[in-house]
């Protein structure tokens, strides 16, 4: 006997916006915790927070109430209701960035045929919100940290969509459904045991996207936006309370979303060798093996972090302008001879 459960279109909606909201906190919390409060300490030497909780596993929550206690303040000649909207639209951008990757055969939000297109055009929806910060602080350093952010971002976008093409020609879709499922059919020399996940053969746009990825969070070595040493915060430094959180909260989120991106379109997503493509098993096992993928993606970027100095503003520049875009470059014209020939 079987049991059916019919939800109306608003139900299912609700569920689905329930179930995007989880799927950005809890992996930047996540990444929050392990990362920035654990991983960082103990390559240094040092403990960490260790005073809230056991070993410091509550330290997150005293942070998050520590800012919600916080007076939130407007500058008295800042642009109140573009200076409100701000970081909203920049948390919203990775509720959007979520919305296109698949976590199962069927767990997933939208399939879209245009996937890796909507993904590549939301993501970037967060300039938007880093200027706009910058712009309606009424502040020269959050000035300065917005046209930075910008200059910044623009200029490591087009990288990372040159990393992502050689992909969707390996693939020959822009749905990440499908492009999970040719990893999971494909075979190396032959052999299928575990697929042919496109780390394999798009190794050099798997770094090019991770650099592009960690100049996108404005993570160091790529911190220019925020160097505290000359613009305090950056585009955030009048902001406080709530929405200095929400900003913060942001940065994480993006980096497990990026993550997820960069498990979904390399090392193939939610698939798990062993196990059916259709697989309904996958649908519950699935998403545990996409979250381990996107702890791995996440650690390099941030060993990539705390690793690496700041760069000038110059460097940053020659990097993504004389470097990665003729590499990636390469890499495509390379990925569609051998397609072509293979």
């Amino acid at each position: 006997m079987t049991f059916a459960l019919e939800l109306s279109y608003w139900q299912s909606t609700i569920l689905r916006i329930v179930g995007v909201l989880v799927a950005v906190l809890i992996p930047a919390g996540t990444l929050v915790y392990v990362f920035l409060f654990k991983m960082m300490s103990h390559m240094q030497s040092r403990l960490g927070p260790m005073e809230a909780g056991p070993h410091g596993s509550l330290q997150l929550m005293a942070e998050v109430g520590k800012f919600l206690q916080k007076e939130d303040i407007v500058p008295t000649k800042a642009d109140r209701t573009l200076f409100t909207l701000a970081p909203y639209l920049v948390v919203g951008t990775v509720l959007l960035v979520y919305l296109a990757v698949p976590f199962g055969p069927d767990a997933y939000f939208a399939d879209l045929d245009t996937g890796v297109f909507y993904l590549l055009a939301v993501s970037s929806v967060s300039v938007i919100g880093v200027l706009v910060a910058g712009w309606a602080s009424a502040n020269k350093y959050s000035l300065m940290g917005g046209l930075r952010a910008a200059g910044q971002l623009i200029a490591y976008e087009l990288p990372m969509v040159l990393a992502v093409v050689g992909v969707v020609i390996q693939a020959g879709s822009l749905n990440l459904q499908h492009i999970v499922s040719v990893q999971a059919h494909g075979e190396i020399f032959g052999w299928g045991g575990i697929g042919n996940p496109f780390i394999l053969t798009q190794i050099v746009g798997f770094g090019i996207f991770l650099l592009a990825t960690q100049a996108e969070l404005t993570q160091t070595p790529f911190d220019m936006p925020i160097a505290e040493s000359e613009l305090v915060a950056g585009y955030m430094t009048e902001y406080s309370g709530m929405r200095f959180l929400l900003f913060f909260i942001g940065e994480f989120a993006s980096a497990g979303a990026f993550a997820a991106v960069a498990a979904t379109l390399f090392l193939g997503g939610w698939w798990l060798p062993g196990f059916g493509f259709d697989n309904n098993a996958m649908n519950i096992v699935g998403p545990l093996v996409m979250v381990g993928k996107m702890m791995f993606v996440a650690f390099l970027i941030f060993w990539f972090r705390f690793t690496y100095p700041r760069f000038r503003e110059d460097q940053l520049q020659t990097l993504a302008w004389k470097y990665l875009i003729p590499l990636s470059l390469v890499n495509i014209m390379a990925t569609a001879v051998l397609k072509v020939v293979f």
